[in-house]
């Protein structure tokens, strides 16, 4: 089995990376190695290395700088996966990518499940659902997971933005008013490979997200609990901290779907915040 991995330098595709390793011969590739804003060098590759699975870890993610940077994100975000997707299509690849929690609007009051409408409040989130789409409308072999407030022990993220500016002994001020459940790489890369090595991998969309339910601020308040820092923490509402890219006040996924399918079901998030903040410590 060949395994074609994009973003191997990204949060998931540097977690998917060494357990997509013992599964067959991988192939894995960052930006410079395959830049996911030029369709035709990422048609030449696909063709060339005729992987019989596609992981695509790559995608354009800073969400407020999307509001001007609308091509780059389209590119990456949508464009690419469209590209992938008619490759696998062609060779009868399975195409796995990943999608986001800000496809919706947030106004649902209980978590979304995959058939709820889509109604992205900025471009990052328009750009990944058209990504979506275009999968979809392939006619590939696909797994599309969407997952929410994603985060590592390595790379740019809010956890560890936050255990930086607590050592530092700066005030932090954070979001308290937008709910979610911040999801580990390595959970996500754990369920990947739940799925490749099933029997049967049926074709769909599938919330992939961690157990319970915070806010931003609950999880800078876990991040002092749990690493005996003490600074002050000013909860702010979304409009006071001003952000440029509206984000939606709910961005709780339910993943029954993918624990009926598979059985994967991810542990509660603070549980698994902990092991992280263990591997940056």
């Amino acid at each position: 089995m060949k395994i074609l991995l994009t973003g191997r330098q990204g949060q998931v595709g540097s977690a998917l990376e060494p357990l997509l390793a013992p599964l067959g011969d991988l192939v894995a590739f960052d930006r410079a190695g395959l830049d996911l804003a030029d369709a035709a060098k990422l048609r030449e590759r696909v063709a060339r290395e005729r992987p019989d699975i596609i992981v695509n870890a790559a995608a354009y993610t800073a969400v407020d700088r999307a509001e001007a940077e609308r091509e780059q994100a389209f590119a990456a975000n949508a464009r690419a996966p469209a590209v992938l997707a008619e490759e696998a299509a062609r060779t009868g690849a399975l195409l796995i990518h990943f999608s986001t929690d800000y496809v919706f609007d947030g106004t649902k009051r209980r978590p979304y499940v995959e058939t709820d409408e889509t109604a992205p409040l900025n471009v990052y989130g328009e750009s990944k659902r058209a990504g979506e789409q275009a999968i979809a409308a392939s006619g590939c072999r696909h797994v599309i997971l969407r997952t929410s407030w994603v985060y590592s022990a390595r790379g740019r993220n809010f956890v560890l933005s936050i255990l930086a500016a607590a050592r530092a002994g700066r005030p932090l001020r954070v979001v308290d008013d937008q709910a979610g459940a911040p999801t580990s790489s390595r959970q996500i890369a754990d369920a990947v490979v739940r799925v490749i090595s099933s029997r049967e991998v049926p074709s769909g969309l599938y919330h992939l997200s961690a157990a319970g339910e915070t806010t931003w601020c609950g999880i800078a308040r876990e991040i002092l609990a749990q690493t005996g820092l003490a600074v002050p923490v000013t909860p702010v509402s979304t409009a006071e901290y001003g952000a440029p890219a509206r984000r939606p006040a709910n961005s709780l996924l339910d993943n029954a779907k993918l624990r009926r399918q598979w059985g994967v079901a991810l542990q509660d998030w603070k549980a698994e915040l902990a092991a992280v903040l263990r591997a940056v410590q």
